[in-house]
């Protein structure tokens, strides 16, 4: 596994955290070019009170304004959580080539556990890989659960 993978997924990580001491479900995401962080972003949907404010949402977001263009062809996304069909969806729609993500989501994952958009015929098919420091990413959003309990 390459070290800079697993220094994305820790930034992506510390994206989560945050989203966690903010109440929210903990999932974190980062946008790269060329090895250089692009943007950042983490769950927000509680205290935005909006729906669309998933971590991998407020990431493509962010980098689309960094960078001044919608197209994020040469880009790469890490996220905590398998993107759900909503994130899926952006990041077929943003052309993000590189999709990593750390947990599997057994409810809503979009990447191959429930559902698998980036198979499906469309003209663009990003290439993903999953299970990415996935212990500690499902430990955070398992923690943040049974806190709630």
């Amino acid at each position: 596994m390459s070290t800079d993978i697993n220094k994305f997924m820790l930034l992506a990580l510390e994206m989560a955290k945050e989203a966690y001491d903010d109440g929210e479900v903990p999932v974190g995401a980062v946008v790269t070019r060329n090895g250089e962080v692009i943007a950042t972003g983490r769950n927000r949907r509680e205290k935005e009170k909006n729906a669309l404010l998933h971590a991998e949402i407020d990431a493509i977001n962010n980098a689309c304004k960094a960078l001044g263009g919608w197209r994020l062809w040469n880009c790469e996304i890490y996220v905590t959580l398998e993107p759900c069909p909503m994130c899926a969806g952006a990041i077929l729609n943003a052309h993000i080539p590189q999709v990593y993500f750390g947990a599997y989501d057994f409810k809503n994952g979009a990447c191959g556990t429930i559902t698998n958009l980036f198979e499906m015929p469309f003209n663009f098919k990003p290439a993903y890989s999953g299970g990415i420091m996935e212990q500690e990413c499902a430990g955070l959003l398992k923690s943040f659960f049974k806190r709630l309990r």
